[in-house]
C-alpha cells in the first residue's frame, strides 16, 4: 500500500525529518533544484503540507498547490503564511501552542533579569580579564518589586506573570479587549502602560496588525529606566527606532529572541552593550522541541484520518 504524500517545506529536527518520512512519502522542497518549477510539474499531488513557523508558506507556492487541504505548522507564529488566501480556499492550518509556553516564558525572565543585572556583560567583563585587572563592574538594577508590563496577555503572556509573581512584581497588561476573569489590571492606552512599567515584555502575535507596535512615541513612554523585552515577534518593534534609543539612552536596556529579517542582526545592535541578544531560542530546550514535533504529527494523522486538526489556528 502507498504512503501518502506530504509536501515538506523547510527542514525540521534529524529526529522529526525520519518519523515523518517513515510515516509518509515526504517531498522536501528544500532539497528541490528548482522548488517552484517542482511545484509547476508536481503541485497538484499534494493534499497535505508540513512547515514552520520560520519557513511558512507563500502565496506563489499556494497557488501551484490546488489540492492543499491543511498545513501542519511547527510553532505558533502564523505571520509567514497568507492566512487570508488559505481562509478563502478552505485550507485548514495548524500551530503548536501551550507546549512551549513554559520554555518562552522562562526565556523571558531570564531576559529580564539577564538585561538589569547585567549577566551577559558580567561574564564579558571577567573573560575579559578586567575583573583581575583590578576594574570594578558598573552597578546594575534589580529586578524584584519592579513594575511589569506585558503586551498581550495570551498563554504565554499569563506564563510570564506567574513567574513575576515569584519576584513580587506589580502587573497590568495590555491587549485590545481586557482578558475575562484575569487578576491583573488591563491598561488599554499602551503609552500609559509603557510610562508606568519598568520592563515591557512583549508577548503578542506577529502580523500586520502589531507591526511597528512599539514605536520610538512608546520607547520614550518607556524611559531612560526602562527595558524592552521581545520573545514575540521582530516585525512587533521598529528595529530603527529601538537601536536610536538604546544608542541615545532613550531607555536603559533591552532583551531580545526576535529581530526584523532573521537571522541577520542589524549591525549597529550587535555593537551596543545594554542589550542582551538571543538567536530565537524561546523554545528551543529538547523537551519542548520534540513536544511540538509530536504535535505537529498528530494534527497531521488526526487531519488524515477525521478531517480535522487538533490545535487550529
Amino acid at each position: 500500500m502507498s504512503k501518502i504524500k506530504v509536501l515538506q517545506i523547510g527542514p525540521l529536527s534529524e529526529r522529526f525529518n525520519r518519523e515523518l518520512a517513515a510515516e509518509y512519502e515526504v517531498s522536501a522542497l528544500w532539497q528541490q533544484a528548482e522548488p517552484l518549477t517542482f511545484l509547476r510539474e508536481q503541485g497538484g499531488q499534494f493534499r497535505y503540507m508540513v512547515s514552520s513557523a520560520r519557513f511558512g508558506c507563500k502565496a506563489e507556492q499556494l497557488e501551484l498547490l490546488p489540492n492543499l487541504r491543511a498545513i501542519c505548522s511547527f510553532g505558533v507564529g502564523h505571520d509567514p503564511y497568507p492566512l487570508e488566501l488559505l481562509r478563502e480556499r478552505g485550507i485548514a492550518i495548524s500551530t503548536t501552542p501551550d507546549v512551549l509556553n513554559d520554555c518562552v516564558a522562562d526565556l523571558a525572565m531570564g531576559l529580564i533579569i539577564d538585561s538589569a543585572r547585567r549577566l551577559s556583560a558580567s561574564d564579558r567583563f571577567v573573560r575579559s580579564g578586567a575583573w583581575g585587572d583590578g576594574q570594578s563592574f558598573p552597578l546594575a538594577r534589580r529586578v524584584s518589586g519592579k513594575r511589569l508590563g506585558i503586551v498581550g496577555l495570551g498563554r504565554i503572556g499569563e506564563a510570564v506573570a506567574q513567574r513575576a509573581a515569584g519576584f513580587a512584581m506589580p502587573l497590568r497588561y495590555h491587549n485590545r479587549r481586557a482578558v475575562e476573569g484575569s487578576p491583573y489590571q488591563h491598561e488599554p492606552d499602551l503609552l500609559a502602560l509603557a510610562r508606568w512599567a519598568d520592563f515591557l515584555v512583549l508577548t503578542c502575535p506577529g502580523g500586520a496588525a502589531t507591526r511597528n507596535l512599539i514605536d520610538a512615541e512608546v520607547l520614550e513612554a518607556l524611559g531612560a529606566d526602562g527595558f524592552l523585552i521581545n520573545v514575540a515577534r521582530g516585525s512587533v518593534v521598529d528595529e530603527a527606532a529601538l537601536i536610536t534609543a538604546l544608542q541615545n539612552g532613550v531607555i536603559a536596556g533591552a532583551g531580545l529572541d526576535v529581530y526584523q529579517h532573521e537571522p541577520q542582526v542589524p549591525p549597529a545592535l550587535r555593537e551596543l552593550d545594554n542589550v542582551v541578544l538571543l538567536p530565537h531560542v524561546g523554545s528551543a530546550s529538547v523537551e519542548t522541541r520534540q513536544q511540538m514535533a509530536d504535535l505537529v504529527l498528530d494534527n497531521l494523522r488526526s487531519f488524515i484520518a477525521s478531517g480535522k486538526l487538533l490545535t487550529p489556528l
